[in-house]
């Protein structure tokens, strides 16, 4: 049996704007600090939820589907979050009270990231900011089957902060509303999204596993990829739901901490689907 999988980290596609980006989210948070940098990839931290931004370009582009969901008990901390991420971005859903929440809002910043913003009545020493995942048009009514599904693959139990269903006689009766869980210690909102909407699971927001082994690597490699998933290259794939996943070894940044390893190891891993650790780790020792 597998051992679950903690932490995920969540990339995030940037038109070449990862660092400029995570020095701004950086500074709405207390425990949040950038990382490291590097022309193309910028890490970063916001209360122990680890991101990694990537420089790649106008190819992939960012939409609520998953979107990063902040709960504070301080409605004024979330007021300066709102008005600091909604400079140069749009409204997705007025801040204001709604029946689930005193304080909710929904924006898209100016780099194409989603945030929903709600005051949460928890008491709680940090500020908190979760992946938020929304089922829709052909997966809709599948947030479950997904939960389920990942709890599988991380040999992990469900643990729910909150669950909420459409309720009996409506049109969605059954169907998530709204759940707020960890799964192997990852913390992961999952709602199922009626209606038509104009944008899916895409490339441009992803989850990272960072893996030991080859045997680690072929382990969620399949996982993913099987039964409805997809493989795409260096390391990427889709699983059944279309959720973009990166399957990549942890040494992965210790072979390119030099030009002229990044270029031999670059070089190896771009014609691969699934990461071959041996070849990697051969590229980067080689003179």
């Amino acid at each position: 049996m597998h051992t679950p999988h903690y932490p995920l980290r969540i990339s995030l596609w940037f038109d070449n704007q990862a660092q400029e980006a995570a020095e701004l989210y950086c500074s709405l948070f207390d425990n949040a600090a950038v990382n490291s940098v590097n022309p193309l990839v910028t890490t970063f931290h916001i209360d122990g939820i680890q991101f990694m931004g990537i420089n790649g370009g106008p190819h992939f582009t960012i939409n609520p589907s998953i979107s990063l969901f902040v709960k504070s008990p301080n409605k004024e901390h979330l007021q300066r979050t709102w008005d600091t991420l909604i400079q140069g971005g749009k409204t997705l859903i007025e801040l204001g009270e709604y029946p689930w929440s005193e304080c909710y809002g929904w924006l898209q910043d100016k780099y194409g990231v989603t945030w929903q913003i709600m005051l949460h009545d928890i008491a709680v020493a940090q500020y908190t900011v979760t992946p938020c995942m929304l089922f829709i048009n052909n997966v809709f009514g599948k947030a479950t089957e997904a939960l389920e599904f990942y709890a599988e693959v991380f040999n992990s139990d469900i643990n729910f902060i909150t669950k909420q269903f459409y309720q009996q006689g409506t049109p969605h009766e059954g169907k998530l509303m709204f759940a707020d869980c960890t799964i192997a210690g990852n913390p992961l909102i999952a709602m199922d999204g009626p209606d038509a909407h104009d944008y899916a699971f895409n490339e441009a927001v992803s989850f990272v596993i960072d893996c030991d082994t080859q045997e680690e690597i072929d382990y969620y490699w399949n996982a993913f990829t099987t039964n409805g998933g997809a493989e795409s290259h260096c390391g990427w794939c889709k699983d059944k739901f279309g959720v973009s996943w990166q399957i990549i070894p942890r040494q992965l940044p210790e072979f390119m901490n030099t030009p002229e390893k990044a270029q031999r190891v670059t070089a190896a891993f771009m014609p691969m689907h699934k990461l071959e650790l041996a070849t990697l780790q051969q590229a980067a020792e080689s003179i």
